[in-house]
């Protein structure tokens, strides 16, 4: 995937926003105010910092030498993974609703409620 088709893919979701809060480099998504995705515009490869359940993110990082322990982050919530063409696009996908799940999870019925995120 490439950043065009993450950057589409993250603002399908609903109450999503995107900006540059860190830098001008890092981009970073957010699900009612709150991170679940961040992409450094400037790695070659592309890398994106995704929030993981722990025990899914051990058993990815065993699994794909593309995700690591997230770079900046907590390292049990936070998986970084790299865009070297290792993970198929259907995987990538699937990573980022992890992410987005568990953090609308988080957050609090009204939120949840005000910005109709009611199935979660």
């Amino acid at each position: 995937m490439n950043i065009e088709s993450i950057r589409e893919y993250c603002l399908s979701k609903k109450a999503v926003s995107e900006g540059f809060p860190f830098d001008e480099t890092t981009l970073v998504f957010k699900v009612a105010g709150k991170m679940f995705a961040l992409v450094r515009l400037e790695s070659q490869p592309l890398w994106m910092n995704l929030k993981c359940d722990p025990e899914k993110a051990i058993d990815l990082r065993e699994r794909y030498n593309s995700i690591r322990p997230g770079y900046h982050m907590s390292k049990i919530h936070w998986n970084t993974v790299e865009l070297n063409g290792e993970l198929k696009a259907e995987l990538i996908r699937e990573l980022i609703d992890h992410s987005y799940q568990l953090v609308v999870s988080k957050l609090s019925k009204k939120i949840r409620e005000e910005h109709r995120l009611e199935n979660f």
